[in-house]
């Protein structure tokens, strides 16, 4: 079955912007410098300018953002870090890498991200139980493009010791009470795959920061510890982001907060439609501005169905996330939890369901898609 209108579609931007792009592209080819140099400082410079950072590190994607803060700020072995068990598995995947040891908490049921409430009662078992291992950060996740309630999480990170990294992959310009994602924590980690609202054509992330000590320890770490060519003072990787993706993404920074505007009228656009329909639409909390990564809904019975009768008809879906990381083959039997378990993590993870978004979808297609749920919901499917 053809999908014509697709979930997610990167292509689009390119085929929007492709002479800009292509006159990026070009212009690295011919500087002759293809690894860092000044189209990575650019970029950096002016990422963080937008973000209100001081300093912006490019690495190699979103993952190696957060072990490069986490690494950068001293938390690896022996220390415990906190965040949620429904995210993308890189969150995690970045904590183990780093050394540290994952501890998953619960979400809000309201917005998916990270629940204070569960934060603070994971924080205080993880002490009485595991007193060899010391509590040390916490990482919130902006997901599906609404920011965490950061006020709540600061002040029991603030009241537990524990530093901030905020996990922003999918959260680019998304907003809490005016302020800006990734201003919250002490480091904000960003991937820019290219279907995230700030997206690179290929594999891309970066570190934000107002700490210059910080700022300096991961522009080392990203490349094998170098303080001075080829003496590493440190043990690092190698994560540096590609000159190449750094001019896309140039590009495409000119464009985010079009963008967004764009994602949050299509939103409003399938919450008025489907209002009424029977799923449960997302709700941004007062203090929220989303950037809508992506529209996820609610199907509390036969979400398998509706996935396939959309598929019939040409229309992509995908869920975010079908297994939550404490429940994966991978980490089923090693990865600790908060001592009631996550409840409500596991019961959305049965439920959700992503509908199309990216800035080029037409209103169109969106009618298109809502009226085949409505279709779906007539039926009684």
């Amino acid at each position: 079955m053809t999908t014509d209108i697709p979930f997610a579609n990167p292509h689009a931007a390119f085929a929007e912007r492709r002479l800009e792009i292509l006159e990026a592209v070009t212009r690295v080819l011919d500087g002759g410098q293809y690894i860092l140099g000044p189209e990575v400082t650019n970029f950096e410079n002016d990422f963080a300018a937008w973000l209100g950072r001081a300093r912006c590190i490019g690495c190699g994607n979103g993952t190696d953002a957060l072990e490069l803060a986490l690494r950068a700020l001293g938390v690896g072995p022996g220390k415990a870090v906190f965040t949620v068990s429904h995210t993308a598995v890189a969150t995690v995947a970045a904590i183990e890498r780093a050394g540290a040891v994952p501890v998953l908490v619960d979400i809000d049921e309201a917005n998916y991200t990270m629940s204070a409430d569960s934060l603070a009662e994971a924080v205080r078992h993880f002490r009485r139980t595991c007193p060899t291992v010391t509590p040390t950060a916490v990482i919130p996740v902006h997901l599906y493009g609404h920011p965490c309630h950061m006020d709540a999480i600061m002040s029991v990170a603030a009241a537990e010791g524990l530093v901030v990294v905020e996990d922003c992959a999918q959260a680019h310009g998304a907003r809490y009470n005016g302020k800006m994602v990734g201003s919250f924590g002490v480091a904000a980690a960003f991937s820019m795959y290219p279907t995230k609202n700030l997206g690179a054509l290929g594999d891309a992330g970066a570190v934000a920061t107002n700490d210059q000590a910080l700022a300096e320890e991961l522009l080392a770490l990203r490349q094998y510890g170098w303080k001075e060519r080829y003496i590493s003072s440190a043990s690092g990787i190698n994560s540096r982001l590609d000159p190449v993706q750094a001019a896309i993404l140039g590009v495409q920074l000119r464009y985010l907060d079009e963008d967004n505007a764009r994602r949050r009228k299509l939103a409003a656009a399938y919450s008025h439609a489907l209002a009424g329909c029977g799923l449960a639409l997302p709700l941004s909390a007062p203090w929220a501005e989303p950037v809508f990564h992506l529209y996820v809904a609610r199907c509390r019975e036969g979400r398998d169905n509706l996935r396939a009768f959309l598929r019939e008809r040409g229309i992509g879906t995908a869920v975010h996330y079908p297994l939550p990381v404490h429940l994966q083959p991978a980490y089923r039997q090693r990865i600790l939890t908060g001592p009631d378990g996550l409840p409500i993590t596991e019961r959305i993870a049965l439920q959700i369901v992503s509908l199309p978004m990216f800035p080029q979808l037409e209103e169109e297609a969106v009618a298109r898609v809502c009226s085949a749920v409505e279709q779906w919901t007539a039926a009684g499917a």
